[in-house]
């Protein structure tokens, strides 16, 4: 098996008999339990008498995101043809954080209507929240276009982008 990425996806925390082999082995692997929750169960303290399981909640589509730090910063998809008519996002931002979207042609250039002064600020924490501009979520009149997406983000991950016909 080839791993993807080697850091650390639950780190062992305080509790040292959690840093012995065995420790933090995923117990049964990832299930969902709810529409917007999955769990994973871990065993820790292996090999010791207080040696117990503890499930711990993930978002769906939430093992890996874009982040940006309060300071901001971006990220622009490569090329993309979609279907469907609007955008949804699994996104987190702080309290004070904050994210944007805009749709620009296959130049690089913003599309009139989905620039970032035209998309109003995201914030919150949603698993599908459908994005908006000034003249609403419907970006069907791109359909068959190639377009990219930039997000522009500030203490705010983007865990997951799909686009959906509503």
């Amino acid at each position: 098996m080839k791993r993807t990425f080697l850091e650390a996806f639950i780190r062992p925390g305080l509790e040292t008999r959690n840093w012995t082999s065995r420790a933090n082995y995923a117990a049964h692997g990832i299930f969902q339990t709810d529409p917007e929750e999955l769990s994973i169960c871990l065993q820790h303290n292996y090999g010791y008498p207080t040696v117990h399981i503890r499930r711990y909640t993930l978002r769906p589509d939430g093992f890996a995101s874009v982040a940006a730090p309060f300071n901001g910063g971006e990220m622009t998809t490569n090329l993309l043809l979609f279907s469907g008519n609007w955008l949804a996002i699994n996104y987190s931002t702080s309290a004070a954080g904050s994210m944007r979207v805009e749709i620009q042609d296959a130049d690089g250039l913003p599309i009139p209507g989905f620039t970032l002064d035209d998309c109003p600020e995201i914030i919150g924490n949603h698993i599908r929240r459908i994005v908006t501009w000034k003249q609403g979520p419907d970006w069907s009149s791109l359909a068959g276009k190639t377009v990219r997406l930039r997000f522009v983000l500030k203490d705010a991950d983007l865990y997951a982008f799909q686009f959906i016909s509503k």
